[in-house]
């Protein structure tokens, strides 16, 4: 199974706001940068959406190394999503169960993550990792413009 590293990043300009996402993807010598943006989204949905076309990239099943500095991204695949599958896609608030935010993606996410054996790891994000860091310049530099890249 072919070994792939992934950095991804999401960016917004307001949190409703133009946002950008951004994917890295090594394989050996081999490198490709993604990126992409929304007029209106979210810091997370962005977030998502790296993860997602970074997966859809890869034309095989792969070995994947995924690294990401969201902890939404993070916990919501390993952690999270196994409960809200469990529940209908629904999310324990107190009592009550709610709808999952942005469930069209994370239902996404979860379809290509079965497709491959991906283990997701968390960077500390504006630390001074060179991938990261180029994520996230590929993410802001994706936000449509009229945002303020913030």
């Amino acid at each position: 199974m072919k070994k792939v590293t992934i950095y991804t990043d999401g960016a917004c300009s307001g949190n409703p706001g133009p946002g950008g996402w951004a994917a890295v993807l090594i394989h050996g010598a081999e490198r490709r940068e993604l990126s992409g943006g929304e007029a209106q989204t979210t810091n997370n949905r962005m977030e998502l959406t790296a993860a997602i076309a970074a997966l859809r990239a890869l034309n095989e099943p792969c070995e994947v190394d995924l690294y990401t500095d969201s902890t939404y991204l993070k916990r919501g695949i390993t952690e999270w999503l196994p409960n809200w599958k469990r529940n209908n896609w629904r999310r324990r608030s107190g009592k009550r169960l709610l709808p999952v935010k942005n469930v069209d993606l994370w239902q996404t996410l979860d379809r290509l993550v079965a497709e491959h054996k991906v283990r997701f790891h968390w960077v500390e994000g504006h630390a001074g990792d060179t991938e990261n860091e180029r994520c996230d310049a590929l993410a802001r530099a994706a936000i449509p413009k009229g945002g303020n890249n913030g």
